[in-house]
């Protein structure tokens, strides 16, 4: 059984490394938009000052639109730069970028103002009210990223019949073309003659 060759893997490779690259402007993008959810400290921790306020599931809810956005795009973006000949070594990179991307979004957006976060946890006394970092707590959303690019690549494989390499080139007389599903020959007819040879 032949193994991947060197194209194969540099488009694994390129493909992984570009999508999970996305995950930088996309953290960054999340901790921008998330709203602000304000903490409570109690006896040196931070407790949510509202637990039943809507903050921490609209984080949750604006991560989970990115990972979306993102993955649709990336399928689609993916597919119009690929190949037949490339459809593996794209579904990989879609699934093992996406999850990258999507780790690495949540990362960074929790990190930024995470330490100034924690150092006002320290320095507060109990009762203060402080802001929190975004932070995700149904990290099942993660996946939402890698599933919906590898979803929408498949989907437009199956709705966009790509031509074979190759098929784009312009017929010449005695090659067969297909007319519903059968081949049929486009031999040129003899002069004064029938193709099927029936005439004299």
């Amino acid at each position: 059984m032949r193994g991947p060759t060197k194209g194969t893997l540099r488009t694994w490779a390129v493909t992984t490394a570009i999508i999970a690259l996305l995950g930088l402007p996309a953290g960054l993008l999340w901790a921008e938009i998330s709203p602000k959810v304000t903490y409570i400290v109690i006896r040196g921790q931070a407790v949510l000052a509202d637990p039943e306020g809507q903050a921490p599931i609209a984080t949750d809810g604006r991560f989970a639109l990115i990972a979306v956005i993102a993955g649709l795009a990336c399928g689609i973006a993916a597919y119009l730069a690929g190949g037949r000949d490339n459809d593996l070594p794209l579904l990989f990179g879609l699934a093992a970028g996406g999850l990258a991307a999507s780790l690495l979004a949540w990362r960074l957006g929790h990190h930024i103002g995470l330490d100034g976060f924690q150092r006002a946890v320290r320095r507060a006394p109990d009762g203060r009210l402080v802001t929190g970092a975004a932070q995700l707590r149904a990290t099942g959303i993660v996946v939402f990223w890698p599933v919906l690019s590898v979803l929408a690549y498949e989907l437009l494989e199956l709705v966009v019949r790509r031509l074979p390499p190759g098929d784009g080139r312009k017929r010449r007389g005695g090659e067969a073309d297909e007319v519903g599903g059968r081949e049929l020959d486009l031999q040129a007819a003899p002069a004064g003659g029938d193709v099927d040879g029936r005439e004299p």
